[in-house]
């Protein structure tokens, strides 16, 4: 019998869900060629870092890491290193120009063109070619396979690609690409294959879910009842949501399958400010967002909210930043992601002339931060006591515990042994802290 020669590779992955997804779907692809993963890149024959342009100076993060590679490659002439994502994309051939490591640059609407990649660097070694591979795909139809190796109780399933919004601080349009939406029969498909592998809970993924629309005119709201009604799922969440798309179908549809479709919604507002907002291009008003909110809540009393925050955008206020401080309050959130505002290649915002000084924004975040602090821990109050449901997704052996997700998507630890992985328990909560609870299970 031939002897198979097998490959290592190492995917360094940053940024959001969907990069996550990206890099387990690089993996997969690889697997079908003999590379395994390996947890350190100088065990690797192919070293790939899957980059994030919403991250600060994303591109000097790029420079530096491959420059961490240069002794690899030269005690293995054979190393090759690419890079992916969303800076890939932005960049394209220039990256190549600027780094002589980099081998190849993949962009995010061509991760399925990977092998061939590979296969043209593997067989030009001595050429030493550099490959560009970051044309979009915008008239294709979305139609790929999910591919998980070890999708173990939760995973994600791409349904939307790139976004038609615009907002004037994000790259995504032009990183991502316009939207797509995948056909509702070939989702249904895969969470059928992923169920009978074991799956028992899946987040799913798009710069904009709910403007999600089918082939076959299948709307996100349609979508979840779908899902809900038609797999074996247990549990179903999604990111992320534009409140401008947020509607009462959408709320109707939490409402009847709240068992799996849970009492949690990431609602990004990106600022509590009506002028800012419409700076931002958001197309909605702080007003219009708090119903939204209530809308929510009415019919999901026990709701826990998150958001997303950007702090600092250009040309904003002492009394806007208050605004967007006021929001937490107003709101409630349970989480917030917030950052401070930073220029992005092709953003409209990027050529704003008022920015606000760092010293200013980095102030003002962590005022932010204080303020959330203070109305999480108060918040969290509020489980102590109570019988949570809870999705067993992990044990840990030397502890002998296990932890798993609520249906507010709170993260719950507490004693037990590994058969409880990926079963519905009831646990009740001893310990309530803003970022997780404790508790005891419920024989």
């Amino acid at each position: 019998m031939d002897n198979i020669e097998n490959f290592g590779v190492y995917i360094s992955t940053y940024g959001c869900q969907m990069n996550v997804n990206d890099t387990e779907r690089m993996y997969s692809l690889l697997e079908m060629m003999n590379y395994s993963e390996v947890k350190e890149p100088k065990e690797a024959d192919l070293i790939i870092i899957n980059s994030c342009s919403v991250r600060e100076k994303p591109v000097h993060k790029v420079h530096s890491e491959v420059g961490r590679y240069k002794k690899l490659k030269e005690h293995n002439p054979k190393l090759r290193i690419g890079v992916s994502g969303c800076v890939a994309q932005q960049e394209k051939a220039k990256l190549l120009a600027d780094i002589p490591l980099l081998d190849f640059v993949v962009g995010t609407d061509n991760i399925d063109s990977l092998p061939q990649i590979v296969r043209d660097l593997n067989s030009n070694i001595s050429k030493a070619p550099k490959i560009n591979v970051t044309d979009f795909k915008h008239r294709d139809a979305y139609h790929i396979e999910t591919l998980v190796r070890n999708p173990g109780v939760s995973t994600f399933i791409n349904i939307t690609k790139g976004c038609d919004n615009f907002c004037s601080f994000c790259v995504v349009p032009f990183t991502r690409g316009r939207e797509r939406s995948r056909p509702l029969k070939m989702l249904l498909q895969d969470i059928s294959v992923l169920t009978k592998r074991g799956v028992k809970e899946t987040t799913l993924l798009g710069q904009n879910v709910n403007s999600y629309e089918s082939d076959c005119g299948a709307n996100f709201a349609t979508l979840l009842e779908r899902v809900c009604l038609e797999t074996d799922l247990q549990r179903v969440r999604y990111t992320t949501s534009h409140p401008k798309d947020f509607n009462q179908e959408l709320v109707d549809v939490m409402q009847r399958h709240s068992k799996k479709l849970g009492a949690y919604v990431h609602l990004p507002a990106q600022s509590g400010s009506t002028e800012i907002l419409k700076n931002m291009n958001r197309g909605y008003t702080r007003e219009e967002y708090l119903e939204k909110i209530s809308m929510i809540r009415k019919a999901l009393p026990d709701v826990s909210f998150s958001t997303d925050l950007i702090i600092g955008f250009p040309g904003e206020t002492e009394e806007q930043f208050q605004e967007t401080v006021s929001l937490l309050g107003e709101v409630g959130y349970e989480t917030i992601f917030a950052f401070k505002y930073s220029p992005r290649p092709f953003t409209k915002a990027a050529r704003f002339e008022n920015q606000v000084d760092e010293e200013v924004k980095t102030r003002r975040l962590n005022e932010l931060f204080k303020r959330h602090k203070e109305i999480a821990e108060k918040i969290a109050e509020r489980y102590m006591g109570r019988v949570l449901e809870v999705l067993v997704e992990e044990h840990d052996c030397q502890s002998n515990t296990v932890s798993g997700r609520s249906l507010h998507n709170k993260l719950v630890h507490f004693n037990g042994s590994k058969d409880l992985v990926g079963q519905l328990v009831n646990v009740i909560i001893t310990e309530a802290f803003p970022h997780n609870l404790r508790g005891e299970l419920i024989q």
